[in-house]
């Protein structure tokens, strides 16, 4: 049988973590975090910080499971090494049915939203929508038929979305101390938050969707030259990036206008403030790359999802699934699925989120955010039995870095069910009705994982 070969380098893979995490989140979740904090800079900066800290200490314990577990799909490979067969099974078909094609399909959606703000179109107008279907399908396509094209992409993405980061980290910076507006947001702060630390939840739970996707890197593990050398360098190296970049740009965009400002009217409002109309138009055009970066890379872990699964000889149709094509290398027939789960997340974000009542009733909840509640509950029990099974390593590898990842996870977990509601409310958008979207979601979740039950033991695996 055709196999995945090694046709991705360092380079590629670190810009797949860089180019995957920075998408459109920086650019617009600013706003939000703004509001989470009522204007306090220091919070809002606190918030970026926290959340960061969480992926580098994550990524960190992945980089070290990577240098001893190497198989097919990262992740799912470190899940089956930790905790068995049935437990990697049911991590891989969630990431392929919820976490991937769920912010897949919100990148599309996003990516089509910032192109038709260069033409006026409204957020929910039938163009935004159309152009985000016809935004999926390229992802796939480019995917499905040149990966080599993919990653080549990726990389040009992931250099070009950079570029108004760092000139907003820099210059928005000098012109905001040249101005005065920088000093004079952070000493606002006192007049502007009586605050509880309900603002920092909010706020960390914003930049979360900020941060997300760079598991995804561990999904071309099987096509990674030297992975267990660079796959490591590739999560730590990123991460730190990614990092560095959305507080330098937090703190520049503070620069480019005043924090009610920046609330009312959103972060694009700064940059064109530093940079003139014209650079406006810039940004925009720039955001789109970078969403359009960050599509392709979620598609990438949306594509080979059902591959990760197949390979192990399992779940619905193994046999069809593990089929690699002979002339492009890729996984085809797991591409069309993961093709086919975005675009219902897609649906599904779109008239959970965007329409004026919401069309799902109890069950509209934002498909963005809420899978980190279960993503990163799924990662404790892997760090656990890590620290039970991992016996030849020493204190720090074994015990602290684990612990610390669990940590993590857990106020990730806390901090999404803070913001989101795990207590029933009454709300107007569903007519009135009670609603919990925590609650809900993870009704959603596990009817979608007692179907992997189901579907768990293929055909190929009983003959």
């Amino acid at each position: 049988m055709e196999k995945l070969t090694r046709k991705y380098g360092l380079m590629t893979a670190i810009c797949m973590v860089v180019g995957t995490v920075i998408g459109s989140g920086v650019f617009f979740k600013a706003q939000n975090v703004l509001a989470a904090t009522d204007g306090n800079m220091p919070m809002g900066i606190a918030a970026w910080v926290i959340t960061g800290l969480i992926m580098i200490i994550c990524s960190a314990q992945f980089a070290v499971m990577a240098t001893k577990y190497e198989k097919v799909n990262g992740v799912v490979d470190y899940a089956e090494a930790t905790c068995g067969k049935s437990y990697a099974y049911y991590l891989a078909w969630f990431l392929v049915n919820i976490y991937y094609p769920s912010m897949t399909g919100v990148l599309a959606w996003v990516s089509a939203r910032y192109f038709g703000v260069m033409f006026g179109w409204s957020l929910v107008s039938p163009e935004v929508l159309a152009l985000s279907g016809f935004f999926l399908i390229a992802s796939y396509t480019m995917n499905a038929l040149s990966p080599k094209l993919a990653g080549k992409f990726q990389v040009s993405a992931t250099v070009i979305k950079l570029i108004p980061i760092c000139l907003m980290a820099v210059v928005g910076t000098v012109v905001g101390f040249t101005s005065g507006t920088l000093p004079q947001n952070f000493a606002g702060v006192t007049e502007a938050v009586g605050s509880s630390g309900g603002g920092l939840f909010a706020a960390v739970v914003a930049t979360v969707f900020a941060y997300e996707g760079w598991i995804v890197t561990t999904s071309i593990n099987a096509e990674l030259k030297n992975p267990r050398k660079n796959l490591p360098i590739a999560l730590v190296v990123g991460a730190a990036i990614v990092v560095a970049s959305y507080v330098l740009y937090y703190i520049g965009v503070a620069g480019g206008a005043s924090t009610k400002v920046l609330i009312e009217e959103g972060a694009t409002t700064a940059f064109t403030n530093v940079f003139g109309q014209v650079g406006g138009v810039f940004l925009n055009i720039c955001i789109v790359i970078s969403c359009l970066g960050t599509l392709n890379g979620l598609m990438v872990g949306a594509s080979r999802g059902m591959y990760a699964i197949a390979a192990r000889n399992e779940g619905p149709k193994p046999e069809m699934f593990s089929q690699v094509d002979k002339t492009t290398n890729m996984t085809g027939n797991s591409a069309i699925w993961g093709l086919f789960v975005c675009a219902f997340w897609l649906l599904f974000f779109y008239g959970a989120n965007l329409t004026e009542k919401g069309w799902f009733g109890l069950f509209n909840f934002d498909s963005s955010e809420l899978p980190i509640v279960t993503v990163y509950a799924m990662y404790i029990p892997m760090m656990i039995m890590w620290m039970v099974k991992e016996k030849d390593l020493g204190v720090m590898k074994r015990f602290v870095l684990p612990l610390l990842s669990i940590i993590a996870c857990a106020f990730m977990v806390f901090a999404a069910c803070y913001a989101h509601g795990y207590t029933p409310y009454m709300n107007a958008q569903a007519e009135g009705k009670f609603s919990c979207p925590v609650i809900f979601y993870l009704i959603v979740f596990a009817v979608i994982m007692l179907a992997g039950a189901v579907l768990k033991n293929g055909k190929a695996k009983k003959e």
